[in-house]
């Protein structure tokens, strides 16, 4: 297994770790589940640059690559759902619509058809992102004594549920809205792949 795989391959394995950690409730493994999810999310990076600078391009690794990107920031999302930060059914959007994507690009790409990645879809992922590491970034800090007592009143108020809705809202709207303008935008290749299954 190529490098790059074997990256992908322990993104996959520190996501369970981290919702574990995520989820303690101990300040110290609290903290220390954000270090591993930066940890997990710099695997992509870095696996990718690889794969590229040295060809380390597979079939498995074009299918498992951004599945796992998909199932670190999914599962980031259902720990805030179990903390009672965030709404289910956004979440559920959010995963519906990256799932369903990303099986479908990885479906063309296995029969050789190209399916670009759009520059909407760049911005919805660098959105979700930074408001990923907003919520992560705060409830560590809210959770480390030292931190929060720093500033309470305005830890809790970036960490507002009000302020979190919206944000999140906005996040999932945008999310939903790329996905069909995605599928929009691609009918064609869908066609394409659809009739290549007749």
């Amino acid at each position: 297994m190529t490098l790059p795989n074997q990256l992908t391959v322990l993104r996959i394995i520190l996501t369970p770790i981290f919702l574990y950690l995520f989820l303690s409730k101990d300040p110290l493994l609290i903290q220390i589940s954000l270090g591993v999810f930066i940890i997990a999310a710099l695997t992509d990076w870095y696996d990718g640059w690889l794969a590229r600078k040295y060809n380390y391009i597979t079939d498995w690794g074009k299918f498992w690559d951004p599945l796992a990107d998909k199932i670190l920031t999914s599962t980031a999302f259902v720990g805030f759902i179990v903390i009672g930060k965030v709404e289910f059914w956004m979440v559920l959007l959010i995963v519906i619509r990256d799932l369903l994507i990303t099986l479908l690009r990885s479906y063309a790409d296995y029969k050789k058809i190209i399916f670009p990645t759009s520059r909407y879809a760049k911005w919805k992922t660098a959105i979700q992102m930074t408001f990923l590491y907003y919520l992560l970034l705060l409830y560590t800090f809210v959770n480390t004594k030292h931190i929060y007592n720093t500033n309470p009143k305005l830890f809790n108020m970036l960490f507002d549920d009000k302020i979190i809705y919206y944000g999140m809202a906005l996040v999932t709207i945008i999310t939903v809205h790329s996905g069909f303008s995605y599928l929009y935008n691609n009918r064609e290749i869908i066609r394409r792949l659809l009739r290549s299954e007749t």
